[in-house]
């Protein structure tokens, strides 16, 4: 921030601030999305100042042209941003743009004409059945510290039977599993609440490391603790995650997130019909889900086989 400071006007500089404000309190975007969209935008003040010789001012903003998105793009990509952190960066500017031209501020026109890259189509890398079931359980954890080795079986048993989003499983309290609990209520991105299946599996995983763990948690504080007692951060999972890539020799993909893949995965293998799986991985959109049916696609064609008159 102290380097926009230098680089943009104050008008623009407390514009932004605002924006990046509205955001949070009324759209409730979440923490990720906030930051990328703060860097996103600091990125092209940054180079606005370099293209235009002096401090973006909003006077600029409302002048801007196409050409001039085009060339900060251009210049991200030669830097090495790819089709999807692109689009990325031309949707933050045109949140923001359109926001300042709600204030009556700018012409957002510049935004509204440039095309988003055309996104690669990607999917999502799972593990096999084996592989996931073989991660998650407590002897394949390497840390000698039993309820260590305990807490991260339970959070990545969380991510495979619950098909949790990483963020998901670390800001659970105790209150979140009741003894007898069934299911999970998922706070997960934009506020979207949703409930998913609670396994046995999952439970037991999880009350393992409640027994074994030496501090005292209570009902409203986060449920899984770091080494020295604070709420654990994702950087240790990730980092056991690759630790245990290598011990196991799984594909450099098998990521913590790749866990919440294989969930989706391997349900649409066993039968689950996308719109459940929607439900349970709360996509906002049904298409987002439907990339995991290029994943299995062998199960559609045997669907098609069995089904199809023609077949």
């Amino acid at each position: 921030m102290n380097e926009l400071l230098i680089i943009a006007a104050p008008d623009l500089v407390a514009k932004r601030r605002e924006w990046l404000q509205s955001l949070a309190n009324e759209r409730r975007l979440s923490d990720n999305t906030l930051d990328a969209y703060e860097r996103d935008t600091r990125q092209f003040l940054t180079f606005l100042t370099a293209h235009l010789g002096g401090p973006a001012r909003l006077a600029d903003i409302h002048t801007l042209r196409p050409a001039d998105l085009r060339a900060f793009l251009a210049a991200r990509r030669r830097e090495g941003s790819g089709a999807r952190s692109l689009g990325r960066h031309l949707a933050g500017l045109r949140s923001f743009l359109r926001y300042l031209e709600r204030k009556g501020l700018v012409n957002a026109a510049a935004a509204g004409a440039i095309r988003a890259p055309k996104q690669p189509k990607s999917l999502p890398k799972p593990l096999t059945d084996r592989q996931a079931l073989n991660l998650v359980t407590t002897d394949a954890q390497l840390q000698e510290e039993p309820w260590i080795a305990a807490r991260d079986a339970a959070v990545l048993t969380l991510l495979y039977g619950c098909g949790l989003r990483i963020s998901e499983a670390l800001g659970l309290k105790p209150a979140d599993l009741a003894p007898g609990s069934t299911t999970l209520r998922i706070t997960g991105k934009g506020g979207k609440t949703r409930i998913v299946p609670l396994l046995p599996i999952v439970f037991d995983a999880v009350a393992t490391y409640r027994k074994l763990c030496p501090f005292h948690i209570a009902a409203d504080e986060p449920l899984f603790r770091g080494a020295r007692g604070g709420p654990l951060q994702p950087a240790i999972i990730q980092r056991e995650m690759q630790k245990l890539r290598s011990a196991l020799g799984l594909p450099e993909t098998a990521t913590p997130h790749a866990l919440r893949h294989s969930f989706a995965t391997h349900l649409l293998a066993g039968g689950g019909d996308l719109r459940t799986i929607q439900e349970l991985l709360g996509h906002a959109s049904l298409s987002t889900t439907q990339v995991y049916t290029g994943v299995d696609s062998s199960r559609l064609l045997e669907v098609y086989d069995r089904a199809h008159p023609r077949a």
